[in-house]
């Protein structure tokens, strides 16, 4: 994703210096024009705007907290935007750390996969404070769609929370109506042509019943970062039937399926 993300910056015409903990992946974007920062200390030394895209709250840590983290700088005045799919509560922390060094902090993180990231189609929701918002508004333009901001710090994160475990309810739910429909003998392309044609269909499914369709489960999204967000959810108080459903079945799932396609999860239900 932040791949994609930092060459729709570079094609905006902004000075975008890079900085992955694996440094071949900074290779594709050295050939088309950003610089290179050793470290997340060296970056935020360079830029007055560091936006973050990692995988989890451990990687956050890192990112600040390490040796030669964000926070080792000791700079002010730059805006630092995660738009991870993270934790509430270390959007919070972390917020509040950068304000003691007079730094600003958003939770930005996106819904959206890769194509959407290589187009700027994310969407794109944000916690954080009004002003730094809107001063930081320009760059997220470049990157999505539609940038909208759902209250203070860590609002974005639960946004993120909450559609993400929608999108866990509807991968499970084609996947259960696929599994149920073939048992008694519908063709699953008869299936999917019903499903996308009626009030039911949505980009998503048509996506994801495809894959089903061409056997195709390499990950767009993998299957073990559903169950970290709906690990994250529960974190935070999702207790409803199908949240608690939902839990159960992508935690069962991850250790066998976890790198695949979150529409893999039909291979789970097919057995159970």
């Amino acid at each position: 994703m932040g791949t994609p993300m930092s060459g729709n910056l570079i094609k905006a015409k902004y000075p975008v210096t890079v900085y992955n903990r694996t440094k071949e992946k900074e290779d594709g974007l050295k050939a088309r024009g950003a610089n290179t920062a050793a470290s997340p200390a060296l970056l935020i030394q360079q830029s007055a705007v560091v936006v973050i895209m990692v995988s989890d709250d451990p990687a956050i840590e890192q990112l600040f907290k390490g040796d030669n983290g964000l926070l080792s700088a000791n700079t002010s005045g730059k805006i630092i935007i995660n738009m991870s799919t993270v934790s509430a509560g270390i959007s919070k922390e972390m917020a509040a750390l950068c304000k003691k060094q007079g730094n600003d902090y958003l939770d930005a993180p996106v819904s959206g996969s890769v194509k959407q990231a290589e187009e700027g189609q994310l969407v794109i929701m944000v916690g954080g404070e009004q002003a730094v918002f809107e001063r930081a508004k320009p760059v997220l333009d470049n990157l999505g769609k539609l940038t909208l901001r759902v209250g203070g710090h860590g609002a974005g994160n639960t946004a993120k929370l909450a559609i993400n475990t929608l999108l866990g309810f509807v991968s499970q739910g084609l996947a259960e109506a696929a599994v149920f429909a073939r048992q008694n003998g519908i063709d699953m392309q008869d299936l999917f042509t019903l499903i996308n044609n009626s009030a039911l269909g949505s980009p998503l499914i048509k996506i994801k019943s495809d894959a089903i369709l061409q056997n195709n489960y390499r990950a767009a999204f993998a299957l073990k970062h559903i169950a970290k967000d709906l690990r994250l959810a529960k974190a935070e108080g999702l207790n409803t039937p199908l949240g608690e459903a939902a839990y159960k079945s992508f935690q069962l799932a991850e250790p066998t399926l976890g790198e695949e396609d979150i529409i893999s999860i039909i291979k789970y239900v097919e057995k159970h």
